[in-house]
């Protein structure tokens, strides 16, 4: 709004030509989104206790007992204070914001409907597992159907360490992101399992896809560092900004010991677009990166499962995913929090350097 309002004052008043950057509009997408989410974050979690929109917690998490009834479905708070920030801030004309926005409402509204039926039956059971998972890969795929016929949109694969081999993966391509976003969608909500274990790494990953995503926008600077140049893609990093802003806020009141869970309408959403930030920079595969601690959890579940299956009923883990196990083992929750931000920031930082390595 503000992109539209003020920057075409600018040829008469000069300081409105700030509202041309990316980067500033970026920054105050951030706070705004981050302002927002601690201002209405109190009134919001009153309300849902007036709903009475507890967590169900599993008998088997016993060291999670009295978290039962904490607040929940706090994605909504999040959606809320990322969408404000992102009207106010994005340049509304950019069809990459538009389906960002796409993505994550989409995955939140199938999340919504799961966390919903499970407050209703005051059960951990809510829609099918076939049932959630069609829905992400139906919001997933109208949304490559969209920016596949983008006009510069590519369908070539950017491959880590080989910035000149960048295979085209023409029709395969699409179901390759739908599997991208869909996988990543699920790992976030696998990991959301403590106090703040979640939204720590999303923002990590978060600010690390809004550099991706800015540079892949920024054709002297993709042309530089030999990445993917996708014109007007960098209007995508204030959706990047509103984004980070809006985890922070979250986590303000996620905290261990937890005022508000996110629910599967948060990290559904949240993983959702996780994926298709990697999507529109061109960095899919670097995504096993970024969100390595999504993909190590979901992992601990693929084993523990299958070799539960295969074996007849032994288990390599105390339970899964990973971060249950070393609870179990003895390990304060606080103490496993922090180290898996510390690896997620880590696996950051690793990623990024790919982007000065040839």
């Amino acid at each position: 709004m503000f992109y539209h309002l003020l920057y075409p004052l600018s040829s008469e008043i000069s300081v409105f030509n700030v509202f041309r950057y990316i980067t500033f509009r970026s920054v105050w997408a951030l706070l705004t989104a981050l302002i927002i989410s601690i201002l209405v974050g109190p009134w919001f979690i009153e309300q849902l206790k007036r709903l009475k929109y507890g967590q169900y917690i599993l008998e088997e998490v016993r060291a999670h007992q009295d978290k039962a009834g904490t607040p929940t479905m706090g994605g909504v708070l999040i959606g809320f204070s990322l969408l404000f920030s992102v009207l106010l801030w994005g340049d509304l004309g950019n069809p990459y914001v538009w389906l960002c926005l796409f993505v994550f409402f989409g995955f939140g509204a199938v999340g919504f409907v799961d966390d919903y039926l499970k407050i209703r039956r005051r059960t951990n059971r809510g829609i099918s597992v076939r049932a959630k998972l069609a829905g992400q890969a139906a919001v997933a795929s109208l949304a490559m159907l969209a920016l596949v016929n983008l006009p510069a949109f590519s369908t070539e694969l950017a491959v880590p360490f080989f910035k000149n081999f960048t295979p085209d993966l023409g029709l395969f391509y699409l179901p390759f992101a739908v599997l991208i976003m869909v996988g990543s969608s699920n790992g976030v909500n696998l990991t959301d399992g403590l106090d703040g274990l979640a939204i720590g790494p999303t923002v990590v990953a978060g600010m690390c896809f809004a550099v991706f995503i800015y540079v892949a926008g920024n054709a002297p600077m993709s042309a530089y560092l030999q990445v993917a140049h996708v014109p007007g893609v960098g209007e995508a990093t204030v959706f990047c900004g509103a984004f980070v802003g809006a985890g922070i806020g979250f986590l303000w009141f996620n905290a261990y010991p937890a005022q508000l869970f996110m629910g599967d309408v948060g990290s559904l959403s949240l993983g959702g677009v996780l994926g298709f930030f990697s999507v529109l920079c061109k960095q899919e595969l670097l995504l096993i990166v970024v969100g390595g601690l999504f993909v190590i959890e979901t992992l601990s579940v693929i084993l523990q499962v299958g070799w539960f299956k295969f074996t007849g009923g032994k288990r390599i883990l105390r339970m899964a995913p990973l971060h249950h196990h070393f609870e179990l083992s003895g390990t304060p929750e606080s103490k496993i929090i922090i180290r898996f931000w510390i690896t997620s920031a880590l696996l950051a930082l690793a990623a990024l350097s790919v982007l000065k390595l040839r």
